[in-house]
């Protein structure tokens, strides 16, 4: 179920919905798919760049090369119009939660927070020692009861969203 925004400082030609949990659950799918191509571009570049012979070399390098050029990608996108391709496919867009676009602060701190989709059950794996199943089962319910606090948001809006002062908008053609 939609319900209509009324924020002023959206442009005219935006009005917004909030959109559904679903919908935006399948613009991350979508977005899964399209930083599958960034990662395996920015991996490759790395290993060319550094000469690297296996994937156990500057494997600590790598991971923060592959962090900075995701969150290059996101916040360079949210910031300048506010959606990435998969938004724009499935018409969502980024916005504070004034309606205004996003800062460069604001679109950094959404990328950071919303790395707690995935962190928090990733990081009990090594810390109690847990097997590949038993943290897969922890990091998909985790995953779930995240989404569930979009579902249960007034607006429609996932904590991390919350936390940055952003939220996502529908937008129309």
């Amino acid at each position: 179920m939609s319900q209509p925004l009324t924020t002023s400082s959206l442009p005219a030609d935006a009005p917004s919905i909030v959109p559904t949990v679903r919908r935006r659950l399948a613009a991350l799918l979508y977005e899964a798919l399209i930083l599958f191509g960034v990662v395996f571009i920015a991996g490759y570049l790395f290993s060319t760049l550094t000469q690297q012979r296996n994937g156990l070399t500057h494997h600590n390098l790598l991971a923060a090369w592959i962090g900075l050029v995701v969150g290059v990608y996101f916040v360079w996108f949210w910031t300048h119009s506010g959606q990435t391709l998969p938004m724009k496919t499935w018409r969502l867009r980024v916005v504070a939660a004034d309606g205004s676009p996003l800062s460069t602060a604001r679109a950094i701190a959404r990328y950071v927070l919303a790395w707690l989709w995935f962190l928090p059950p990733l990081a009990l794996h090594p810390l109690l020692g847990l097997r590949l199943p038993q943290t897969l089962v922890i990091a998909g319910i985790w995953f779930v009861l995240w989404a569930a606090t979009g579902r249960f948001d007034p607006q429609r809006q996932f904590l991390h969203d919350r936390l940055a002062g952003t939220r996502i908008i529908g937008v129309t053609r």
